[in-house]
């Protein structure tokens, strides 16, 4: 699973105080989005979360974002992973924002093999980056819509404003969840908010079954070997360049070449053969979701098509 190495920056000092960060494992969105509703940064601990993130940006801003068609967008940072603000195919303007991560993601910790979480409180936050990757909110939660780690690994919050309020106030559309499963070759980009920086690799496969710890997950998506991805990237979008749309969700890679532990997943086949891929990097597929979210970008699990893993 890719969260996070520990990496330490700078001291940086607030109303006389001075403060030591881990940032690469804890850096929290900036920017108080008052247009959009959100809530803004009110606290000590958000005023010094946003300081950080100013620091986290100015690190970012060393390397310069990959050229290409697929760019920051939409895309978000979260205080230990990635994410992007999503819609639906059918979503409207005036429809609750969505945000899509990983299942062990979220602020809880991770879910037990065979855990649903469905339509619990949150107040999570979120760095909503432009098309540089420059920070220019905090957008809000009010809801965990959905979260698991079970077949698969993602999570969806529900944010307090619309789709239509960020694009009025910063000009950022959400990106699409593709209702279609990707195909093998397929050009893919992995956009981290957390690092800001972007992986551009192929489709390789699939693994029938993907075991890392007490979990497996079906069906995942493998990458070729230049998506190198890192702890971090975690819940980062997977964009098929050529349509724009959000075909997965990245979330770990074997590390360290062992076989089914925590950082090093294996792919199992139909037959029950083991595979270990060391320095390869998966994602989990999400066409499956479209089909579980309604009017107003409700979660409708008992939606006809809808074959996400349920409480």
């Amino acid at each position: 699973m890719r969260k996070p190495l520990v990496v330490a920056l700078c001291a940086l000092a607030f109303a006389g105080a001075g403060v030591t960060p881990a940032v690469a494992s804890a850096p929290s969105p900036t920017g108080a989005d008052t247009a959009t509703g959100a809530a803004p940064a009110t606290s000590l601990t958000d005023a010094v979360n946003d300081t950080v993130g100013a620091a986290v940006d100015a690190l970012s801003g060393l390397t310069a974002p990959n050229a290409g068609a697929v760019d920051f967008a939409g895309t978000v940072s979260l205080s230990n992973c990635s994410g992007s603000v999503v819609r639906m195919p059918d979503s409207a303007a005036d429809d609750p924002a969505l945000v899509l991560t990983n299942g062990h993601c979220l602020e809880s910790g991770f879910p037990a093999p065979g855990q649903v979480l469905v339509d619990r409180a949150s107040s999570r936050s979120f760095g909503l980056l432009n098309s540089s990757g420059s920070r220019v909110a905090t957008l809000r939660a009010d809801r965990l819509l959905y979260g698991t780690m079970t077949d698969t690994d993602a999570a969806v919050y529900r944010l307090g404003t619309t789709y239509a309020r960020i694009k009025s106030a910063y000009g950022i559309d959400p990106l699409t969840l593709s209702d279609t499963r990707p195909a093998a070759g397929t050009a893919i980009s992995v956009v981290s908010g957390y690092w800001k920086r972007i992986y551009n690799c192929s489709v390789d496969g699939f693994a029938y079954r993907m075991k890392e710890g007490d979990w497996t997950w079906k069906d995942s998506v493998r990458y070729t070997s230049a998506c190198n991805t890192i702890g971090g990237t975690s819940g980062s979008p997977v964009v098929d360049s050529a349509t724009g749309q959000v075909v997965a969700v990245n979330n770990t890679g074997n590390e360290d070449g062992e076989r089914c532990t925590v950082n090093n997943p294996c792919e199992v086949d139909e037959n029950g053969q083991v595979t270990v891929r060391q320095g390869i990097n998966y994602a989990q597929q999400t066409y499956l979701f479209p089909a579980c979210f309604g009017v107003d970008n409700r979660l409708e699990l008992s939606a006809s098509g809808c074959a996400v893993p349920k409480p």
